[in-house]
Order: C-alpha cells, then structure tokens, then sequence
C-alpha cells in the first residue's frame, strides 16, 4: 500500500495547475450544490480534548494554557460511552440531513487516525479508536451526508507561522522570541503541506463526504482580502479538494465574500443579511448559504453553560433561516465521555417532531418572495408559497394579514392552513392580498399558511 506522503505527491503531480482561479464548478459539484440547498437542516459537532476542560472550545486560548501540558490531556481523553449509532441515530431523528464534525479544531489535536501527526485520537489516547471512521461508517449505514470542520490555524504547531492574533500564550518558542514576518509572508511551506496531507487523509479514507467546513482565516487578520488565498494557498487547497472528490463542497468560515473555489457561503451565528452578532456583515453571494448557530452560548462542551434556545426558539430558527434561503447548521458539544448533553437530544426530538409534520415546507425550498416581516418569513416551491407565522409574547398574531406579492399579477387560486387545510378567506387586488385569519393557537411555535398561484413565484 503506497504511503500518504506518497499518496499525496503522486495526486500533486497529477494536477496541471494548483489553481481555481477562473473555478468553474463540475457537474457533480453542481448537483452536490442543488442537494446541499435543498437539505436545509445539519447538525454540527464541536468535539476534541478540550470537552476534558467544560469551558468550551477555546479554553487553550482564553486561559493560556501551554501546549506542552494542554496536549497531555490526550492521555486522558478516554469517552468511553460514544456510540456512532446513537448519535446519527439521534441526529436522523431531528430530521437533519448531514453531520459537520470538528476533524481537527485550533489546538491542533486531530479526532482522527492521521499519519501527519502523532497528536490525533488513535495515537494519542488510551481510547485508540478513529472517532471519524466509526462515525463515517454509520453515516454511510444510515443514510446521512458527513461533513469535515478543519482548522487553518494551529496553537500548538511551531510552524503555524507567521503567527495570527491568537495563540500567543500557548508556550511556542516563536511567540516567545517575538518574532514578526512581512505581512506579505505566506505561512511556512511545511505547515502547509501537513493541512494539504490531513485533507488527502480525509478524502481518500473515509468514503465520500459532503463538504470540507474551513474555519481560522480570520486569524491571519493582518493580510488585506487580496492577501489571504495567497497566504493560506487556498487555491492549492482548493484544487486538492475538488480533484480528490469533486462532489465536495468547500465552505470557509472567514467572514468575508466567498473567494473562487468556495461552493457555499457560510455565515457565524446569523442569519444571512442579520448580522445580529457582529460577525456576518458580508453580502451575501449567489452560493448556497448556510448559518452556523450554537444551541447555547458554546461551541465546544460547557458544563456551566446551560443558557439552551427554547425548543420552540430552535423550531422558530430554523423557519426563520429556511426563509432567507439558508441552511441551519444548529450545534453540539458532546461530553468528554462521548454523550450528547439532554438538553442537546431534547431540542432534537422537538425538532423531528416537528419536522415530521411540516418538513414539506422547509426542504426543498427556496427563501419566499416576501422578506422577513414582524410576523414571521415565508418559503417557496414552484406555484406554493408558505406563510409562517411565528408567534411571540411581545407581538401578537394580526386578525388579517396584507401580503405583497412582487408578481401582481399572478392570481391566488386558493389559502388553507397547512395543518388541517382550513380555508382562509382572502381579496386580492393589483397591489396586493388581504387573509382574514382564523383563531390561530399561540401556543405553537409556527402556523403555517399554504398559499397556491396559479403560476410559479
């Protein structure tokens, strides 16, 4: 069996040029595109040794942990109640269509069996299983896209160089010495050519895979836009990718408009077009958009976070995401044993339950015609549009409902509540259409109006 240096030489060659200037996207890619927009619902795992600590993700960065110590937590690292088939299981049954799962976060420890560095789950712990092979399995087994998180930026890696704005307090000699580069410096040769082997890893090891979900840019934040595919290589990367498994979207967490070679948008804690948590203040492309969002206020397992979204808040996300045209990538940070927190599985049963009923109005649909609006969004699929009505304690459900419809002339030839198919009473005019609304349940986190034209929106 060739060797993954070997591997990895050999597929170097085999490309005529490490570009995606001028991308143009395969057909498989395309088709993969078309899926990815219409599954509009993932989960996302953030996973590693850091869960040991409780604080999160982050912990080596906010508490200045030295890596020489941080890294020993490895040898500790044993979840022993991590079951492949309960999690997809569990995530199948919130109606979620693709798991994204943490392959190797900022502090460099990678969850699995990777030739590049001793520092991974298989070599390093006791627990000596690739966490990412059993979990690609039971995707395959039971029917689910699996997506790999990879991290740019690396706290551990002496040559993760020239450094970004974090990592300085993690124990490298190179911080020590204080040493700056031009800005114009791409990062070492050598710390490139380790991310390029882990994502040849990744791609020819475990079957197909949906996307590659990069994140860490944002580091180097010292580099103009025009810089930055310069200084990552990303277009080598990119190339690397799409030759390895064409169907594979790249997605890059770094706030900014999508470079070529990008296939989807990715947008951090908002809903495109919201930028509610000041990190989202890019435009917004012509790409399949997606939201990542965590549950709670972490990432990475919190044992005093316990700040959860409602079920109902969770159900009303998701609407509200699929209204704007994006998918919702909801998180979870698993336990250091492997388990999802309860609270995690809760907001996922609520969430199947109610996908269930009204998934018809979320997958394979397209943002509505009519913006987001006080009541609620709406969402779209040939001659059907789908009013939702999202109740909150401060804003009442209006007893009628004006709806501006940009094609006028395109005539309502019926309105029903999507539950139960209860006429609904309407008037259109040239400028617009007046529902006279039914006693609605409050209660219920969304009401769905099912509103057919007579030609497509």
């Amino acid at each position: 069996m060739r060797s993954i240096k070997s591997l990895f030489v050999a597929l170097f060659v085999a490309l005529p040029a490490f570009s995606q200037v001028g991308y143009i996207p395969s057909e498989a890619n395309q088709k993969a595109r078309a899926e990815f927009e219409d599954a509009r619902f993932g989960i996302f795992i953030h996973w590693g040794i850091y869960s040991i600590l409780g604080d999160g993700e982050w912990a080596q960065q906010v508490q200045n942990l030295p890596y020489a110590e941080y890294s020993r937590m490895a040898a500790g690292f044993y979840p022993s109640k991590f079951d492949a088939a309960e999690w997809v299981s569990a995530i199948k049954g919130s109606g979620a269509k693709y798991i994204t799962i943490t392959s190797r976060h900022h502090d460099g420890f990678s969850m699995f069996g990777t030739k590049a560095s001793p520092y991974n789950i298989v070599d390093a712990t006791p627990f000596k299983r690739d966490i990412i092979g059993e979990l690609a399995k039971e995707c395959q087994r039971q029917g689910i896209k699996l997506h790999f998180y990879y991290s740019h930026l690396d706290w551990g890696r002496e040559d993760y160089y020239p450094l970004g704005r974090t990592g300085w307090g993690t124990g490298r000699k190179i911080a020590a010495e204080g040493k700056k580069e031009h800005p114009a410096t791409p990062l070492k040769r050598s710390y490139l050519d380790f991310m390029n082997t882990q994502l040849t890893e990744l791609l020819t090891n475990y079957g197909p895979i949906g996307a590659i979900w990069f994140d860490g840019v944002w580091d180097q934040d010292a580099f103009s836009r025009e810089e930055q595919p310069k200084i990552w290589n990303l277009y080598e990367q990119y190339a690397l990718i799409h030759r390895l498994q064409p169907s594979c979207l790249i997605g890059n967490n770094h706030h900014m408009l999508p470079f070529e070679g990008e296939d989807i948008q990715i947008f951090e804690q908002d809903i495109p077009g919201q930028n509610e948590a000041g990190l989202s203040g890019q435009e917004i492309s012509r790409l399949p958009l997606e939201t990542c969002k965590t549950m709670n206020n972490s990432w990475g397992y919190n044992m005093k976070d316990k700040n959860y979204m409602s079920p109902a808040g969770v159900v009303q996300y998701l609407v509200r995401t699929a209204g704007k045209g994006a998918n919702l990538l909801l998180n979870i940070g698993p336990r250091p044993d492997g388990t999802l927190p309860e609270e995690a599985l809760a907001r996922l049963k609520t969430l199947g339950a109610w996908l269930k009923v009204n998934g018809e109005t979320i997958y394979g649909t397209d943002g509505g015609c009519i913006d987001k609006q006080d009541w609620g969004v709406t969402t779209q699929r040939g001659k059907t549009l789908y009013v939702h009505l999202l109740p909150q304690a401060d804003n009442p459900l209006p007893e009628t409902l004006q709806l501006n419809i940009p094609k006028a002339q395109n005539r309502l030839k019926a309105a029903t509540l999507f539950a139960g198919g209860e006429k609904i009473p309407f008037k259109q005019t040239s400028k617009d259409i007046t529902l006279t609304l039914p006693t609605l349940d409050n209660a219920q986190p969304d009401i769905i109006l099912e509103l057919t034209f007579a030609k497509e929106l």
